[in-house]
């Protein structure tokens, strides 16, 4: 009876050192890639990958700005996911944990003794344990540090909102975006607890009754429906850019028209 009780702690010590291991590798692998990315002169200087070059400066400030949103809500659904164990999707939730862990621990300055305790909360060990094949449900362990990575999300929640006002404020930028964000995610919270749904299945849902596509339309695989909702709001998002775009070209032209008018009514009057 020891020695399996000592064999079952060996065994955890060992998977928490092998998740601490992958989540290192990984992390220092973004850390090695990403510098060399951002510094390359080819990619600094490609017009490809400038938003400014699809997009006009008001437009690209406000994607800038749902950004951060997007960000807030995608660590929501994490944290229900960790809380609420549904199976619905479940596995793409925990590569998405563990992606986004990987960069908040990247983005992260980690030289104050809290932000060191913070970097260890976000190591996402019942999300890779799942993904190299084992079962954290049960275990107590599992579940304390489930917690503290709820509560890492938590934190980071409260980062990216100041981000959010910050970026809104310095650019003077107004905050209608966020009157439509609040009543996305309200809609998302109340379709998960009225229609008995996952959060996956309920953003989909909320997606498409926003954009007009059909309340009950659901995929059936989770990279399915996270598909769908990239498809729905990058086309909602192009949609409105195209619809401002227009607009601006509209009035521009008016305005070019206006002032051709102006510059020969100048030039008759000098030549009376």
């Amino acid at each position: 009876m020891v020695m399996s009780e000592s064999m079952i702690i060996l065994g955890l010590v060992v998977s928490l050192l092998a998740c601490s291991l992958i989540f290192a590798g990984m992390f220092f692998a973004v850390r090695f890639i990403f510098p060399r990315l951002k510094n390359n002169s080819k990619i600094k200087s490609s017009k490809f990958l400038k938003i400014e070059e699809y997009l006009p400066m008001e437009e690209a400030q406000t994607i800038k700005q749902v950004y951060y949103l997007i960000m807030i809500i995608i660590f929501v659904f994490i944290m229900l996911y960790s809380i609420f164990g549904w199976q619905s999707g479940r596995h793409i939730i925990i590569a998405i944990d563990v992606v986004f862990s990987v960069y908040l621990a990247y983005e992260m300055n980690k030289k104050s003794v809290q932000r060191k305790f913070l970097f260890f909360f976000l190591i996402p060990f019942s999300s890779i344990f799942t993904l190299i094949g084992g079962d954290p449900f049960g275990s107590m362990i599992f579940y304390v540090l489930d917690l503290l990575h709820c509560l890492s999300y938590v934190y980071m929640i409260k980062v990216y909102y100041q981000k959010f006002r910050d970026y809104t404020q310095t650019n003077g930028l107004g905050i209608t975006i966020m009157l439509l964000y609040l009543i996305v995610l309200f809609s998302f919270l109340f379709t998960i607890v009225v229609e008995d749904v996952s959060p996956l299945d309920s953003i989909v849902m909320v997606s498409n009754a926003f954009t007009s596509n059909g309340y009950a339309v659901l995929g059936s695989s989770g990279i399915g429906k996270i598909n769908a909702i990239l498809l729905v709001w990058a086309g909602f998002i192009l949609s409105g850019v195209g619809s401002a775009t227009l607009a601006v070209a509209i009035v521009r032209r008016s305005l070019f028209k206006r002032f051709d008018h102006i510059e020969d009514l100048i030039k008759k009057n000098k030549k009376n």
